[in-house]
């Protein structure tokens, strides 16, 4: 390779010098991207899923919590896997992994394969997305530098989901849902031979494996979102729903035991003694709650009551890639001057604004008169939090933690989407299954004698009742969302302090750190 595009390093602080930055950043947010829209590219695919593999309507939403489960619950290991064996080599091992499950869920002949596949694409994800956040904290100084390429990484952190709409879209409509899988495997491979032409390796830390923490943790979580989908279809007082609840609290709460005797955890517990990076974490939670939400329930909006096709329901959302990209350069540019608080707090606002704005959608709604302005005022939000909440999270944390710091805030993420999504489908088989009783009275009233026979037999109204209940459970959805994101405002106003020494961090001036 040519010795001026290779990259190279001055000094010992272990940073990349030289044009070879540009692409290794580059690498770094590929990996990114393809890790983040495989959340959502799935759900334009979710109908011809369940065609081709005969899920059941309850088994199919495991197509996607298979995935952001294992995802969300490893991601601590991850990130403490590259400290320990290295980055750049645990780096490589993920994107592998990760195309390698997406080739075989691409193959999958039946349900079980498939989500089989999905959760070995977790763990893929889990490996590669905390030690690609932690290669850009050894690659870039901390200052403007660093500022930028994280508004980057921010960006297709939070834009990824959108553009996967659209990708799945077209793949669904002009090949078949199978290539929602197959796309990654290309990729993945041109990831990992380009890995080690433009990024250097870091340095080891010595340390061992809290395997204990890690599926504690995971198993923990699975059985929560679990108990929140059974307590959706079955009812609250169902025996399988409390014993969920009950094993997830005995879990979750050995897991905190675990950590605090564990002298390498995967979460080191002294970080939430921080108060801006716990209010950080906490942000991220809530405000993932809402984000998996929004493209879940509008997904199903756009596409069932709407009538938009998967490509027509991909485009539909593009706009929200673009509002995410100008709003993530705008804040990296502004944050060493205002700091990440206001951003926070109106990213929040403006968010819960969105969410409030959508649950005015009803049958009658159009695109451009009902979903557009609010999925823009949303997407405005989330620029402005995932670089503020990037920043903070890593903001004077030593390098031999920072694979850990960006797995946790990468796990509040996932967990806080897939938790979200639960109490959000919840809040929508709840509020559907209220309206669909009121909707009984008039369909009979009005219904043909051949519709009647069809509810008769199948228990599901055709349209436009079908839409009408959909509707209320989505408007429901939409109100709890934007309470997670008012949640996320005050947390903001509340507790993140920003001082002049995070300041002069982001500037690139290395002030002493105040007590």
């Amino acid at each position: 390779m040519d010795p001026n595009t290779t990259p190279t390093r001055n000094g010992t602080d272990g940073k990349v010098r030289g044009s070879g930055k540009g692409l290794a950043l580059f690498v770094l947010a590929s990996c990114q991207l393809m890790v983040v829209l495989d959340i959502t590219i799935v759900n334009i695919a979710l109908p011809h899923i369940q065609t081709a593999l005969g899920f059941s309507t309850e088994s199919l939403s495991w197509v996607v919590s298979a995935y952001t489960l294992t995802f969300g619950g490893l991601l601590l290991l991850g990130g403490r896997s590259g400290d320990i064996l290295g980055r750049r080599r645990v780096f490589m091992s993920g994107v592998l992994l990760f195309g390698l499950a997406s080739l075989l869920g691409g193959l999958a002949q039946n349900e079980g394969q498939l989500l089989a596949a999905r959760a070995l694409q977790g763990v893929g994800g889990a490996i590669a997305s905390p030690t690609a956040l932690a290669l850009i904290t050894t690659t870039f100084p901390e200052g403007p530098e660093r500022n930028r390429a994280f508004g980057v990484f921010a960006g297709v952190s939070a834009g990824g989901g959108a553009i996967g709409l659209l990708l799945g879209g077209i793949l669904v409509e002009w090949l078949n849902w199978r290539w929602v899988l197959f796309v990654n495997v290309p990729i993945a491979l041109l990831i990992a031979l380009a890995t080690p032409r433009v990024i250097r390796e870091s340095a080891r830390h010595p340390g061992h494996f809290d395997l204990a923490g890690a599926l504690l943790s995971t198993i923990g979580m699975v059985s929560l979102v679990y108990g929140f989908i059974r307590a959706s279809q079955e009812g609250w007082s169902d025996p399988l729903t409390m014993t969920s609840f009950a094993v997830a609290v005995v879990l979750l709460t050995l897991f905190i035991l675990n950590e605090r005797r564990s002298p390498q955890p995967i979460t080191p517990l002294h970080m939430f003694a921080d108060r801006n990076r716990a209010g950080t974490y906490a942000i991220m939670l809530f405000f993932a709650c809402a984000i998996f939400g929004m493209f879940f329930f509008l997904t199903l909006f756009v596409q069932n009551v709407l009538g938009f096709s998967p490509l027509e329901a991909g485009l539909a959302f593009l706009p929200v890639s673009a509002m995410i990209a100008v709003m993530a350069g705008i804040t990296s540019q502004l944050l060493p001057k205002f700091g990440p608080k206001p951003f926070m707090v109106v990213g929040s606002l403006c968010a819960a604004a969105g969410l409030a704005w959508l649950t005015q959608t009803d049958i009658g709604s159009t695109y451009l008169g009902s979903i557009l302005g609010p999925m823009l005022l949303f997407s405005a939000g989330m620029g402005m939090q995932f670089v503020s909440l990037t920043l903070m999270a890593l903001s004077n944390v030593p390098d031999r933690e920072s694979g850990a710091a960006s797995g946790l805030l990468n796990s509040m993420q996932q967990v806080g989407g897939s938790l979200g999504l639960s109490i959000l489908v919840t809040v929508f088989g709840t509020a559907s299954r209220n309206e669909a009783k009121e909707q009984i009275g008039p369909f009979l009233s009005s219904a043909t004698p051949a519709q009647k026979l069809l509810f008769t037999k199948t228990h599901q109204f055709p349209k436009p009742w079908s839409d009408q209940v959909l509707t209320s459970g989505v408007s429901a959805s939409f109100i709890a969302a934007a309470a997670f994101t008012l949640v996320c405002a005050l947390i903001a106003l509340f507790v993140i302090q920003v001082r002049p020494s995070d300041l002069a961090r982001l500037q690139g001036n290395h002030a002493p750190t105040a007590v």
